[in-house]
């Protein structure tokens, strides 16, 4: 066995191991959904995915109504893909980004094209509608002329779900040092997603959240339960989990170490135990804020019934003024209460109001 394929073999058992004991630790009785994501779950290769997915089975009575398997296209070839859609996968995201080949060169994206839509018709024929693509707008060298080709392209192969992200350059990073060559002003980038988000519902998308599209039916419910802050266990490196006292109104979040050598220098016993875990307690501020940042990216809103509860009172009595205003401005929907689609372009502005008003009122 190659070193490589033993660090893997050694990854899946403790990441199995590090499920079964916060299963048995928190009591978990049902999964209703698994994301297996964050990294490259592809880089496990068929092998390798087969047999983390035949461990999972093995801690849960039924199987969840979901489970997503992210990919990139450069390793998500025909064998990894069966062996997703055989080993129980429902669903299938896949970093396309773009087909434009200096706007891939520009944000160093492996492989061509060609090779996006090899893999594309792979998981098509494969998964049918149900995947997810990612797209980016904002790119270097990019124009609407070459979204709406990018978009064209992407639905030809009739994804079920969309992600539109806009491209966010960090300081220190190769983009960011080369000093933006290529790049549209911030106006134009902004006007190249609202320009996505139009092809999008042209095509019979819907925006559910922020950044994420679907056809009716092919919302992304993993990703709605931390939408809706509802509890949620993570395992393996740089993973976090959530879990809430709706009594107490507070919570804890429990969050693994990122480094990868550092996990696998772990036993199974040390893991299970919490080493590399860094734990937070969330008062109430904290969640009642987290509640209303992750809501308000949600169509729908934050799940007015289950914040009564957690908190023992209303979203209009927490934040009164700042929903009035936003009323007023025509941004925020009453029934439910939520930000409208133009409202949505800035929550980061309705969030600031929200947060300085739940921290007056404590």
């Amino acid at each position: 066995m190659q070193p490589q394929d033993r660090r893997l073999g050694l990854y899946i058992e403790l990441l199995l191991g590090e499920a079964e004991a916060r299963i048995q630790e928190f009591g978990v009785t049902r999964i209703p959904t698994v994301y297996i994501g964050g990294g490259t779950p592809s880089l496990l290769g068929a092998a390798g995915m087969g047999r983390l997915l035949a461990g999972l089975k093995r801690l849960w009575n039924q199987p969840p109504v979901e489970i997503t398997v992210e990919a990139n296209p450069e390793s998500a070839g025909a064998a990894f893909l069966r062996t997703c859609r055989e080993g129980g996968v429902t669903r299938l995201s896949l970093g396309v980004q773009s087909f434009h080949e200096p706007s891939r060169r520009a944000v160093h994206r492996v492989g061509d094209g060609a090779l996006l839509a090899e893999r594309l018709c792979l998981v098509r024929d494969i998964f049918g509608q149900a995947f997810s693509a990612d797209l980016i707008t904002g790119l270097p060298w990019q124009d609407e002329a070459i979204l709406r080709e990018d978009m064209d392209r992407l639905l030809s192969y009739e994804p079920g779900h969309v992600s539109l992200y806009a491209l966010t350059v960090e300081p220190g990073t190769p983009l960011a040092l080369g000093k933006g060559e290529g790049l549209p002003e911030p106006d134009r980038a902004d006007a190249l997603w609202i320009a996505g988000r139009d092809l999008l519902e042209q095509r019979g998308y819907g925006q559910y959240e922020v950044s994420n599209f679907s056809l009716p039916g092919g919302e992304a419910r993993h990703n709605i339960r931390y939408w809706r802050m509802e509890n949620w266990l993570g395992v393996g490196p740089g993973a976090s989990g959530t879990l809430i006292d709706d009594e107490a109104g507070r919570g804890r979040r429990f969050t693994v170490s990122p480094e990868v050598d550092a996990y696998l220098s772990q036993s199974r016993e040390a893991l299970v135990n919490g080493a590399g875990v860094l734990i937070e307690d969330l008062d109430r501020l904290t969640l009642i804020k987290e509640t209303l940042l992750m809501g308000f990216r949600y169509r729908q809103g934050p799940d007015a019934g289950l914040f009564h509860r957690r908190f023992g009172r209303s979203i209009e009595a927490c934040i009164p003024r700042t929903i009035a205003r936003w009323q007023d401005r025509g941004l925020l929907e009453a029934d439910p209460l939520a930000l409208t689609k133009t409202g949505m372009l800035f929550l980061d502005s309705f969030l600031a109001d929200a947060f300085r008003e739940a921290e007056q009122h404590g």
